[in-house]
């Protein structure tokens, strides 16, 4: 047996979720949603089919191994929010199908598929708001559960071109007036690299000017004058943090940052406090910062210092190395460091400079003991 035809030997079987909404969009989807009405657990224990691999009793989850093929199946379930902001508790496990969906964020994602029968099942008027190309929650108290969730549609509506409805809009108008900032801020950055790896200035103007960016600070933001799209894109391939250019411009303090995205940050605010007056100096400040700080530096200087390093002063430098300078006679000392910065800064003054050169150079520098 494959999964097509567990699919079509069961009616208790669902598409769930994103993958109904991109089918009804006509795109292709980033995930696929499994759910059994009832307990998943205990469905698939009954399957001789397969072989359970893993379960999670607390949600109700488990995946199989069917003809080779991991899966994963979810049983329907409901949650309730004890704390605001915080991550939900499943209050109970093989509810109807109809209370599964209702729990969740918007209703173009509060769908269901028989998978076999193909009937689209919706409760919540989801095809209609597919149609008008709107983003409607699915209860008044949605934000104040799950802030993220003004995040998500904020990337719903940059992926799929729709917009709020006009209740959702004030919903969120509303919350972001009186934010709870006692909130799961892991989700939030989750939700925020989601977003942002969309790389779209208009989903950031919307953030911005909608103050959407009130949900991780308390300052008072503006939106920088630049094409930060535009300039991500020029250097995406040296990118991996997209997101973290977009809201390191606003502020991390409230986000857990890894060692890297740390890093990132605190290279962009100490690159705007040092001197630049030189190529020199550009290349020994920027040489050991991730291009995203140097991005970061470029939106808020817009002097093209960081520009002129990626697209032409990072590729300058010495051919020469440490075993060149042994065999003209310079044995491994602190010496190799000055001499290595000394043809740096020639080279940039003429980057024809050949090897044969640069040899030239350091011996002449080693000569002169002035400059030891």
């Amino acid at each position: 047996m494959n999964i097509i035809d567990l699919y079509e030997k069961y009616d208790n079987l669902y598409y769930v979720g994103g993958v109904v909404r991109d089918i009804l969009i006509k795109m292709p989807s980033q995930d696929v949603d499994i759910t059994v009405e009832g307990n998943a657990i205990e469905f698939c224990k009954n399957l001789e089919e397969c072989e359970i691999v893993q379960t999670n009793p607390d949600f109700g989850t488990v995946r199989i191994k069917l003809n080779n093929q991991v899966y994963d199946i979810a049983s329907t379930r409901k949650e309730a929010y004890p704390k605001k902001g915080h991550l939900p508790v499943v209050t109970e496990i093989g509810c109807s199908l109809k209370d599964d969906v209702i729990r969740r964020d918007f209703t173009i994602n509060a769908l269901a598929k028989n998978t076999k029968t193909g009937e689209i099942i919706d409760y919540v008027n989801g095809k209609d708001d597919i149609q008008n190309k709107k983003l409607r929650v699915l209860h008044d108290e949605s934000f104040i559960d799950d802030p993220t969730r003004i995040i998500r549609g904020l990337k719903f509506a940059t992926r799929f071109g729709f917009e709020l409805d006009e209740h959702t809009k004030l919903l969120q108008d509303k919350y972001l007036k009186n934010i709870n900032y006692d909130m799961c801020y892991k989700r939030m950055k989750d939700e925020l690299i989601s977003m942002f790896n969309l790389n779209s200035n208009k989903a950031f103007e919307t953030f911005i000017n909608d103050k959407i960016y009130k949900l991780i600070t308390e300052k008072e933001i503006k939106l920088p004058d630049y094409d930060i799209s535009g300039l991500i894109g020029k250097y995406y391939k040296k990118i991996k943090n997209v997101w973290l250019i977009y809201v390191a411009l606003v502020d991390t303090e409230k986000l857990d940052l890894n060692k890297i995205e740390s890093k990132i940050v605190d290279d962009y605010q100490k690159l705007l406090n040092i001197n630049l007056d030189s190529d020199y100096n550009i290349v020994k400040a920027f040489e050991t910062c991730e291009t995203e700080s140097l991005i970061l530096y470029e939106i808020n200087k817009k002097d093209n210092k960081a520009i002129k390093y990626l697209d032409k002063l990072n590729e300058i430098k010495p051919e020469i190395n440490g075993n060149d300078l042994k065999q003209i006679g310079l044995p491994p000392s602190e010496k190799y460091a000055k001499i290595f910065d000394y043809i740096l800064q020639e080279k940039l003054k003429n980057p024809d400079l050949t090897k044969v050169e640069e040899l030239e150079l350091a011996e002449k520098f080693e000569k002169n003991k002035e400059n030891m």
